[in-house]
This record gives C-alpha cells, structure tokens and sequence, in this order.
C-alpha cells in the first residue's frame, strides 16, 4: 500500500512538473504577454508580490520588478502601487514562465485610473495600432492602441469586429488610448 502510495505521488509530482513548465505561446512583439482582469487581493511590496483575484475566483500570484509600469497609478515603477488597496479593479498585463508570472503592466480601472465604455468594435487596425468603436447613440470613434493592446488584438480573435466590448482607456493630451478591451458578447 505504502508503494503504491509512493508511485501515484511521483507520477503527481511529475505531471504538475510537466504542467507546470509549459509556457503559453508568444503574443506578437510582446513575448509571451497575456492580461488578466480581476481585483486587488493583497499588495507585498517587500517580496515585490501583487495577489490578484479574477473574476471566476482565481488568484494569482504575481511577481513584479522595479520597471513596473501602472497606468492609474501615483508615482512610476514599483511605488505606483502605493495607492493601489484591496479591491482595486486592475487589469494586469503579464508573462508566464513556468509557474511563475511577472507582471509587466498594471493599469487600474475607475477612481484614478483608466475609464470604461462599452460598444461595438467597427474596426481593429493593430498595424495602426487603432480600434474604432460604434456606441449606442450611433457615434463612432477612434482610440489609439497602446503598444501591448495592438500587440493583444493581433495575436487575439480576428473575429473582434462585430462583438460587443468594453474599452478601458485614458485620455492623454486631447485623444483617447486604448489599454485594453475585451469582447463582452
């Protein structure tokens, strides 16, 4: 019994180790980056952890290094969480290395942060790193793509166009720059 016990445990511990070291494939330009929405759970910055929960329940321990860029956030690299608090909406740009993620990018939602707007997506260009949406009221309008979001759409569903999405975005000198959207329906 004890050795049957002691097979099941190294075939375990040899499948979460093989799990464990694939990595996802590489997003265009961006090395492997993927995003994640979700909330502030815990912020250590002594160990340079952020915990993120999404919103399916999932938390995910993220590691972060002084070259964090946060969009929403008071001061630059790794002193923008600062303001950041238990139950932050974020969206986290981030690669993944084995069991390890490392964030690259936080941008925070609402108070202090990006805005939200929900509508359709007429058109994706991620070559023109551009996205133009169809709101409600029947008013279209064009939002640059940052550099990670233009890399996102590309490497994403080509069949954007049509669906239904929120947009995070800010407003920086006079235009609108999309973070990050997803399809909503």
């Amino acid at each position: 019994m004890t050795a049957r016990l002691g097979v099941i445990g190294v075939v375990a511990l040899a499948s979460s180790i093989a799990l464990g070291a694939q990595s996802p494939p590489p997003v265009g330009g961006m090395n492997g980056a993927l995003a994640l929405e979700g909330t502030t759970n815990k912020v250590y910055r002594a160990l340079n952890v952020v915990i993120v929960k999404t919103v399916d329940g999932v938390e995910h321990v993220l590691h972060y290094t002084k070259d964090l860029l946060m969009h929403g956030g008071r001061d630059p690299g790794a002193d923008a969480l600062r303001g950041l608090q238990e139950g932050n909406a974020v969206v986290v740009h981030y690669t993944a290395s084995g069991t390890e993620e490392t964030v690259l990018e936080i941008d925070r939602i609402g108070d202090e942060g990006l805005e939200e707007s929900e509508g359709v997506v007429a058109r994706v260009d991620p070559g023109h790193k551009q996205i133009t949406i169809r709101f409600a009221d029947g008013r279209t309008e064009m939002l640059e793509l940052t550099p990670r979001a233009a890399a996102e759409a590309e490497a994403g569903d080509r069949s954007t166009e049509g669906a239904k999405v929120v947009v995070y975005f800010s407003s920086e000198g006079g235009r609108k720059v999309a973070h990050y959207f997803k399809k909503i329906s």
